[in-house]
């Protein structure tokens, strides 16, 4: 696999890459191959391969962020795990969502022992909230494009919160109906992150493109590959303007 060229960002620090769907970040418990086998690609002549500072799901994609040693992976520990990384995902869902935004606040738990990470809304659960806005809607009203802001991190989150609002993520095999025959892949993307990796410096931000699964229900919902080339441009906001 070459990760070169999903590299978007690269500093002393960390790097970040546009994660491929359908790849786990790491060997599972029944082994097989996973983006980890190709971290030494990304070394850049440290002694040791980046390490993971946080996962994605197997059939998500987009940002996902390595830590270049260990104490920049400590301080990335403690970003996500305090709730400081700024994390925007893109998704299309199935279903019409009602006005067009809102927030999701629904505590979730284990479905139960035998479903490993499957997660389900419990009231006894961990709190977890999660922002979103549509950004777009089919002509027939069947699917929308919605932007998501998780303010939590607990797993599947994005995923059993569109579920449980009756607008389930396309292509989603454990919440929606992605295990349809000839369903498409799960329309799930990291669009962007922002890391404040240093006090004394503005905080990294980095955009990754649609992803090529994804842009034909994108286009369907209004989205515009010519507007979204722009976006990933430094200072885009008034050439925006032209096309939006």
């Amino acid at each position: 696999m070459d990760l070169l060229s999903r590299l978007l960002h690269r500093d002393g620090l960390m790097l970040v890459i546009d994660k491929p769907a359908g790849v786990p970040v790491h060997r599972g418990p029944k082994g097989g191959p996973s983006l980890e086998d190709a971290f030494d690609q990304l070394r850049f002549g440290l002694p040791r391969a980046p390490a993971l500072a946080h996962r994605l799901d197997k059939d998500t994609s987009g940002c996902l962020v390595l830590g270049r040693h260990r104490k920049a992976l400590d301080r990335l520990g403690k970003l996500f795990k305090t709730g400081r990384v700024g994390k925007t995902y893109w998704a299309v869902v199935e279903g019409a969502p009602e006005g067009d935004a809102g927030e999701i606040d629904l505590a979730l738990g284990r479905l139960d022992a035998a479903r490993g990470w499957w997660m389900r809304p419990d009231p006894l659960g961990l709190p977890s909230r999660t922002g979103w806005r549509v950004l777009g809607r089919s002509a027939d009203g069947a699917r929308a494009f919605v932007e998501f802001t998780p303010h939590t991190g607990r797993t599947h989150q994005i995923r059993v919160h569109a579920q449980a609002m009756g607008w389930p993520i396309l292509g989603d095999p454990v919440y929606g109906h992605g295990r349809r025959e000839g369903a498409p892949p799960l329309h799930l993307h990291a669009r962007a992150i922002t890391i404040p990796m240093q006090d004394s410096k503005p905080p990294v931000s980095v955009t990754a493109p649609a992803p090529e699964h994804m842009r034909e229900a994108l286009a369907a919902c209004g989205w515009r590959a010519a507007a979204d080339a722009l976006r990933e441009l430094p200072n885009a906001s008034e050439a925006l303007k032209l096309v939006d």
